[in-house]
């Protein structure tokens, strides 16, 4: 087997990231997934559809095996993630756009969210950091 460098540095990008950016890497990627499976939906390329919609589930089944169930925000985003596994499963087996048009901006909501909060937690440090005397 070949030694891939593009394969390495991925693998090494992926091994150095905290877990705040793995978290929004798995979210970005779900919403990829999500427009894979409406543009796959839409051009009637079934296969296409379910794998996209077998992975974004893969995901979301991943955040909530991960959540820390010492705080009560995670209880909330285990059913939220319970949910949108369910409404994904709908529109893999019954090829429903209309529901995954329901369900992609909820993710996409919730993935800005995280994002924000990784943001506001990053100034937040800054400013902790520059208030501290040298």
């Amino acid at each position: 087997m070949e030694n891939n460098p593009i394969q390495h540095y991925k693998e090494q990008s992926v091994n150095t990231m905290t877990p705040n950016e793995l978290l929004l890497l798995l979210y970005d990627e779900l919403v990829k997934d999500l427009l894979r499976c409406g543009l796959a939906l839409e051009k009637q390329e079934y296969e296409l559809m379910e794998a996209a919609a077998d992975k974004s589930i893969d995901i979301i089944r991943y955040l909530d095996d991960t959540l820390d169930d010492q705080y009560p925000i995670s209880r909330e985003l285990h059913r939220l993630y319970e949910y949108f596994t369910y409404q994904l499963t709908r529109v893999k087996i019954g090829r429903n756009k209309q529901v995954l048009d329901q369900v992609r901006p909820m993710i996409m909501d919730l993935r800005d969210t995280f994002r924000q909060a990784d943001k506001n937690v990053a100034e937040e440090a800054e400013g902790r950091q520059a208030a501290e005397p040298k």
